[in-house]
Parts: C-alpha cells; sequence; structure tokens
C-alpha cells in the first residue's frame, strides 16, 4: 500500500473516533474561569499548602494573587484557609505491640468570601487519607513516603479546592421592582 494512500485510512478512522469523544461530552481540562481577577490570600504563603495554593493561582495567568493585609479591603475575593491537620493514626500492629500500618490524613477547611464579608463558599472541610505500611527496621524510607503521600494528598486537595473556585457563581444582585397600582 502506498504511504498516500495509508495516511488518508488512518485519517479516516480518526473522523468517527473524534466524532465519538466530542458527542460523549468530552472536553480537555481547562483553566477555570474565575468570577474575580484580584485574591487575597488570607493564609500562611510559607507553608507548603500555602506556596502550592499560591502557585497554582498564580499558573492561571487570570487571578491577581494578594497578600499585604492593606491590599485585603481592595480585593475581589478572600481566601481563608481556617484549619489544616495532618493525623497519623496507627491502624495494625502485630503480636508484639509493634505498628505494622499507619493512615496518613489531612483535613483543610476554608472560604471564600467578599471584603463585605458575603459568603460565596461557605465554610468547606477537604479530606484526603493515606495507608502506610510500616516497618521499624526501614525506618528512614518510610518517612521519606510518607512525606511523598502528604505531598500527593496536598496536592489532590489544592486541585481540589481551584476546581471549586472556578465554579464559585457569586450571588446575584436582585433589584427589587415596584409593583403597579390598578
Amino acid at each position: 500500500m502506498t504511504t498516500p494512500r495509508r495516511h488518508f485510512l488512518q485519517g479516516l478512522w480518526a473522523v468517527p473516533l473524534t466524532a465519538g469523544l466530542s458527542a460523549c461530552g468530552f472536553q480537555l481540562r481547562s483553566v477555570g474561569d474565575y468570577p474575580f481577577k484580584t485574591l487575597y490570600a488570607n493564609f500562611s504563603i510559607n507553608s507548603s499548602l500555602g506556596v502550592e495554593l499560591r502557585r497554582n493561582l498564580l499558573g492561571t495567568g487570570r487571578i491577581e494573587v494578594w497578600s499585604e493585609p492593606v491590599q485585603m479591603l481592595k480585593a475581589d475575593a478572600i481566601l481563608d484557609i481556617l484549619s489544616e491537620e495532618r493525623q497519623q493514626v496507627v491502624v495494625g500492629i502485630n503480636a508484639l505491640g509493634q505498628v505494622r500500618e499507619l493512615q496518613l490524613r489531612l483535613r483543610v477547611r476554608f472560604r471564600l468570601r467578599t471584603p463585605d464579608g458575603v459568603n460565596w463558599i461557605d465554610s468547606v472541610e477537604l479530606a484526603q487519607q493515606r495507608d502506610l505500611s510500616f516497618n521499624e527496621t526501614a525506618a528512614l524510607s518510610k518517612e521519606i513516603e510518607q512525606a511523598m503521600m502528604y505531598r500527593d494528598m496536598q496536592t489532590d486537595i489544592v486541585q481540589q479546592i481551584m476546581r471549586r473556585l472556578a465554579m464559585v457563581k457569586p450571588p446575584s444582585k436582585t433589584v427589587a421592582v415596584p409593583a403597579l397600582k390598578p
């Protein structure tokens, strides 16, 4: 089979494939459309969560992130990280009472509001957990694995926050229309 004919036949297979993907609602992930242009970061931008969240917000190219307290009242929205909690819970021990399995948990509570105090996103808690087998003979490598798991959970939570920020719809201002007298 000649090369031009082969390319033509391969192209014919691509048409039904792309038509099928577009018909099922498939769409590549894109940068969200945020209802605010400036965001005051009311969280520690030096913590690992704060650094990653700030990097993702600035990476959109559509949001200006402010962190100076004098800028809070000028921002379109304020993102408050209310709490960040990391836990290790023992879920398995052996017959000698030694730890064999841990559960790592990460919980983050946040809200989005305007400088006027109107909540766009009420206080929400996002949680992630991972199981980690433990062996005291490999404690150092398990510590490194634990740090990687916390970083992975943190990335998941930051992505969830970004998706929620992209989906926020500010409350519409309703204008009261006076009733007409008959």
